[in-house]
């Protein structure tokens, strides 16, 4: 019902800028919440920035300062504003959405996942 088309990855040297976009498309009834997630080889995937249908954002501790979350409501889109990135930023970045479905006559909660994006910072 719900898919998320991530865009924006690819090489870039530390120090330098990149921004991920994540397009929601598909009939849900309400999207609750937008949030990047990443995940390097041999690590657990962690939350890099989220926030809320009421704006609230939260940041990992490794990312404050230098990402920024934000929405287009009317675009259904997410992005993250990346800046001064390091070599440890390097990972796959996936884009998750948290929404309310209709069905079976009922709105219920649901996560959905883009298909993830890879970003990596490198000299």
């Amino acid at each position: 019902q719900l898919q998320l088309v991530e865009s924006g990855g690819g090489l870039v040297q530390p120090g330098g800028s990149l921004r991920l976009s994540c397009a929601a498309s598909g009939s849900i009834f309400r999207i609750n919440g937008m949030g990047w997630y990443r995940q390097a080889p041999g690590k657990e995937r962690e939350l890099v920035a989220a926030i809320t249908s009421g704006s609230t954002t939260n940041y990992a501790d490794s990312v404050k300062g230098r990402f920024t979350i934000s929405r287009d409501n009317a675009k259904k889109t997410v992005y993250l504003q990346m800046n001064s990135l390091k070599p440890e930023d390097t990972a796959a970045y996936y884009c998750n959405a948290n929404v309310v479905v209709l069905k079976l006559g009922a709105l219920r909660p649901y996560d959905y996942w883009g298909q993830g994006t890879q970003v990596t910072v490198s000299s």
